[in-house]
This record gives C-alpha cells, structure tokens and sequence, in this order.
C-alpha cells in the first residue's frame, strides 16, 4: 500500500485528520505539490497565498483590530448590510445555540463588524475572534472560512486542521460570501466553533441564511417592482426565488445571486443600469398591470427562449406583507449600531471610561454623554 496515496485511505475522522497533517507538512515544511484528494483545491491555494504573504503555520495569528477611526468608518459604510443582517444573525444563534458556535458578519476586507450567539467571553479564543473590529482578513489570520469564502467567493466548510496557522486549528467554521444587489461582494456570514464538534452540515445553514440576508439587502433598496422568479413547476415565494427590483420605468435596479443564475445579461458591479425589456420578450408595461393582481403567477418569456413563472409585486403591497411577517424586523438605526461599538468597548476595558473612551478615539466627556451619564 502506498501511504502517500490518498485513494488508500478510509474515509474516517482520523483517516482525513492524517491526510490533512500530510498535506501540511508536504506543501508546508517539504514545499512540494499536493497529491489530488489531500484536502480541497481551495485550501491549497489558501495555503499558498498565506505562503507567498511570508505567514508562517506555526507563528501567532494576532486577531489585531483595526483603528478607533476605521472602525466608525467601516460601521457606517457597512451600516445597510448589519442592519439587512440583525434578524438572520438572531435566528441563527438560536438555530446553533446548543451546538458552542456562534455567528460573525465581516464586511467585504474581512473585519469584524457584527457578531451573534453564544460567545463565552471569557474564553479567549473565541472572545478575540468575535470582537467587532477584528481583522479576520487571510493576510491576517490566514485561511480560515472567512477569508476564503470572501477569496474564493463560494461557500466552504474548514476542518480543524485546515486552518493555515496551527494555533488557529482550535477553531472549526463554516462561511459563506454575502452579495449585494449589484452583485458585488459586501462581506460574509460565518458560524464559528471553538473545540467543538465538526458539523459540516453547518455550510448548508450559513448558505441558506446568507441568501436571506442578500434578499433582505435587495428589497431594502427603493423600488417599484419587485419580480419573483421561479422555473415553472416550482413553487414561488420562497427563499429560493430569483429576485428582481424595478424602477418605475422599468429598469432594473439590482438582483440577488439566484437571478443572476437565471437571466442572462444583468449588470454587473459599476455597469450601467439595464432595462427589463433587453432580458424579456415582451414590453415591460404588462407588468405593471400584473402588479395589480397580487398573487397571481405570470408566465415570462426570456430572448433565449426559456420561459420563467413570475410573482409581481407592487412595493406598496411588499410593505403590507412585511408588516405582516413579524419574522422580520425593521432595520436598525446608525445609533443603534454605535451604540453596540460602545457598549463592547466599555465591556473589553472592564468599565474603565477612560480606557473605553481612548479605544473609541473619543474624550470621556462625548462617551459620558453617549452613555447617559454624568462624569465621575
């Protein structure tokens, strides 16, 4: 039996375990080429871009943060995405709330900037990590599910030892990229397990909330339409629908991934707007008039040839459905989100004012104030 042969190993947690080490330690300590079936193509070319940033497996990753200042920036210029996100990341802490792993939001350069579930602050390995301001970029802790998820734009499951550095193979992570409605990536969602048991299962349900929150971003937008998509014979409504957004003219104002998957020709990120007419063979006023019917499928004939099934809904009535569905809160306001860089950097400096005020790069008396209270 060839040992260097993954074909000749079984399919057990050690048996992979064994195979990850060599993979390590080959590509690694040895700098050769991996054998296929080692571990993914991904993680390979992970690996090598940690390499060629000069990391080494065995040094500290560090879990720095960025500066007070970039903080408030990336906060406010992220502040659709957290809002879009708040009530995917409580339903999600709830759905892993006894399996020790908890949830990260970074934005599109990997920091940190929201984080849910059962975190034991106490723990540093996992207190470190879900700090909002933590750069979890791959030049800075090396591959893990965030960094490569944001790289390799996919959804990925990592293995212990997976990781690049050894101090971080402690964690077990599941991620996924988070796309906007121009299609550009903002960010990724990702469920973090510090010596916990691997639930490669984990991927399928940080996929699934990932694709609501990219919904939620789109319909957040304003819009006059929203078109829901299906192939005919499947249901619509649902989480798995291609989405739409209208102007009142008819041009399209942005679409989830799943859309981007069934109409060809879309604008992409700092393209110019395009007309609906250009994707469907017929005029775009007829949809107008479905909107009126609520409820009420519609066939759609693409150029191509294919045909989809569609919903078309009014914005007015999308209002109504969403006060309906208390599933889904309202967004929260940029106040509510300085407020929580506020009260994590009161709680990291153990209620030093003074600490907490210098980490925010604000005087004591604006955090007094924002606080409520009166100077000691």
């Amino acid at each position: 039996m060839n040992a260097a042969d993954p074909n000749h190993h079984t399919n057990t947690p050690d048996s992979r375990l064994a195979r990850i080490d060599q993979a390590r330690q080959t590509l690694m300590h040895q700098g050769q080429s991996l054998a296929p079936g080692w571990v993914a193509p991904w993680v390979e070319r992970s690996w090598q871009r940690c390499l060629g940033l000069g990391l080494q497996p065995h040094t500290s990753s560090g879990f720095a943060q960025v500066t007070a200042p970039l903080l408030r920036a990336t906060l406010e210029a992220n502040h659709g995405l957290i809002s879009a996100a708040q009530p995917m990341l409580q339903s999600l802490a709830r759905a892993i709330v006894n399996t020790r792993y908890f949830a990260i939001l970074t934005n599109a350069e990997g920091v940190v900037v929201d984080a849910c579930g059962a975190i034991d602050q106490s723990d540093p390995r996992a207190y470190l990590i879900s700090r909002v301001g933590t750069d979890l970029s791959e030049r800075s802790i090396g591959t893990t599910a965030i960094g490569a998820a944001l790289t390799e734009q996919h959804p990925v499951w990592l293995h212990r030892g997976e990781h690049f550095f050894e101090a971080t193979s402690v964690y077990s992570c599941a991620g996924a990229p988070l796309f906007g409605p121009d299609g550009a990536c903002l960010g990724m969602l990702d469920v973090t397990g510090v010596d916990a048991q691997e639930r490669p299962e984990l991927k399928h349900l940080v996929m699934q909330s990932a694709s609501k929150i990219e919904n939620a971003l789109l319909t957040a937008q304003a819009h006059a339409l929203l078109l829901r998509l299906n192939w005919p014979g499947n249901a619509l409504g649902g989480d798995g629908d291609g989405m739409l957004c209208l102007n009142p003219d008819g041009w399209i104002t942005g679409a989830n991934p799943v859309a981007r998957q069934m109409v060809p020709g879309l604008a992409g990120p700092g393209q110019a707007p395009v007309h609906v007419s250009k994707l469907l063979g017929m005029p775009f006023e007829p949809l107008f008039d479905a909107a009126k019917q609520p409820g009420q499928p519609i066939e759609l004939p693409l150029w191509s040839g294919l045909r989809l099934q569609a919903l078309v809904i009014d914005r007015a009535d999308e209002a109504h459905a969403l006060q309906a569905n208390p599933s889904r809160a309202p967004a929260r306001a940029l106040r509510e989100v300085e407020a929580v860089m506020i009260r994590k950097a009161v709680d990291e400096a153990h209620g030093n004012i003074g600490q907490a005020a210098r980490a925010l790069g604000i005087s004591r008396a604006t955090l007094y104030r924002k606080l409520g209270q009166k100077p000691a």
